[in-house]
């Protein structure tokens, strides 16, 4: 396991009417921007659509992470490399192409990631590890911040760990990581986490995320 530890707060929960001056908290402190991109379809909540997007993108001062919880995303997923993300992650269960979705993302210099929904099974997708540059398992079900962390997912971080062995594949976790969770995915094997409402309802948000990777360090 990597001694590596990242934390890529979500700006889910966010004052989305002051993005500029909430990313700006956090930006020092943080390795990337979460951009939850959700579409009302493939999960039931809508938050920024593609120009909305670009303007988060272009104008963070830190990488984004783009997580596309979006229906037929093969369509999309490039846009959101060429737009300038440093990664872009698809959702298994919304693509009919990953091969090829995979291999377009990287193609624009952005990293390339795969997201597993509570309910799906990583062993279905081992095939695709040789193309990834980081796996996300969701400790919720996706679609709105603030839910409660999904401890018997762990066995599923532990066979993804399993899975990418000595490759140099990030191992993202995202869903109620919080002080108390983040030591629970890091000793599973997780070493990127991705941290909304816990930062965000934080008195002091960047410290909160210093304080989120001192905790997931100490294993």
């Amino acid at each position: 396991m990597s001694n590596e530890v990242r934390i890529t707060p979500s700006i889910l929960n966010a004052d989305f009417a002051h993005l500029d001056s909430e990313i700006a908290k956090i930006a020092q402190a943080s390795d990337l921007i979460h951009l939850d991109i959700m579409d009302n379809v493939f999960v039931p909540n809508m938050t920024f659509d593609f120009q909305a997007a670009t303007e988060i993108i272009k104008n963070c001062p830190i990488p984004v992470d783009s997580h596309l919880m979006v229906a037929d995303v093969d369509l999309i997923a490039v846009q959101y490399a060429e737009a300038g993300s440093a990664s872009v992650t698809i959702h298994v269960e919304a693509t009919s192409d990953i091969r090829s979705t995979l291999k377009e993302i990287k193609s624009h210099g952005a990293r390339a990631s795969i997201a597993l929904k509570p309910n799906t099974s990583i062993n279905d997708y081992s095939e695709y590890f040789d193309l990834i540059d980081m796996v996300l398992i969701m400790t919720v079900e996706p679609g709105f911040g603030g839910q409660k962390f999904m401890e018997n997912m762990m066995s599923k971080v532990k066979e993804a760990r399993k899975l990418i062995g000595s490759r140099p594949i990030w191992l993202q976790v995202d869903g109620g990581i919080s002080l108390s969770t983040i030591e629970i995915a890091r000793e599973a094997g997780a070493d990127t986490f991705v941290a909304g409402s816990a930062v965000f309802s934080a008195q002091d948000p960047a410290m909160m995320v210093e304080q989120l990777r001192t905790q997931a360090a100490l294993h």
